[in-house]
């Protein structure tokens, strides 16, 4: 139902509707991550958070009564999802595309809220977030590694062995690493020289066993290479 004449004279111009309920809830959860990836975890506040929602604190105080609960909210609703991985056709670009999606989900709002929460935040604090970024981003990464990685597997491109836990920290912890310790994003490039150089010879399928009087001494890759 549209506004009332009435409505519309009675509020001042260019005020913000009075929002409720899940309207409003959203507009302090985006605020609490705009917050975080312009202020950071430490100048957070939720006076700060009510002002860019526009709306008072008392709000935002009904909702959530301190600030890590607010913002273990936020972070939820705000990450990505990373529930399947599409087929392309061959490993390489199964995993070039999933490491641009994990790309853009580190360098969206909520993933630049996360590394603030992350850097910043104390110790105790950080326990209150494992959960989350472990349920939230860590296994979905994992779970999607290893559905590229089995598909490989069946197309006959991966080796039988590659299905292992080590093999799926491997993308995870060389993007996060970067991201944290480096402080600059991957271009498609450097993901593109990644893949080629660590994540396809790691995959591929193990070269033949050398032939008596096999002069390449049996380095010849069998089968696809994954690339």
């Amino acid at each position: 139902m549209g506004t009332s004449h009435s409505e519309a004279a009675a509020r001042p111009h260019g005020a913000t509707p009075r929002r409720r309920g899940p309207v409003l809830e959203r507009a302090i959860l985006e605020a609490a991550l705009e917050q975080l990836g312009t202020v950071g975890w430490n100048g957070l506040t939720m006076e700060g958070v009510a002002v860019g929602a526009q709306t008072g604190k008392a709000a935002v105080y009904r909702r959530w009564s301190s600030k890590e609960d607010l913002v273990a909210d936020a972070l939820m609703t705000g990450l990505p999802d990373l529930r399947e991985a599409a087929d392309h056709g061959s490993v390489r670009e199964d995993l070039l595309q999933l490491c641009r999606r994990v790309r853009a989900a580190m360098y969206s709002t909520p993933g630049i809220a996360l590394r603030a929460v992350l850097h910043e935040c104390d110790h105790e604090a950080a326990e209150r977030f494992h959960e989350l970024i472990v349920t939230g981003v860590i296994e979905p990464s994992r779970r999607l590694l290893r559905e590229v990685v089995e598909r490989g597997i069946e197309r006959g491109d991966v080796r039988e062995d590659a299905a292992d836990g080590m093999v799926y920290d491997v993308v995870p912890a060389m993007m996060m690493y970067r991201a944290k310790v480096g402080g600059s994003e991957w271009t498609d490039e450097e993901i593109a020289g990644m893949i080629d150089h660590v994540m396809v010879p790691l995959l591929r399928r193990q070269a033949a066993a050398p032939q008596a009087g096999d002069a390449s001494g049996g380095l010849a890759p069998r089968g696809a290479t994954g690339r």
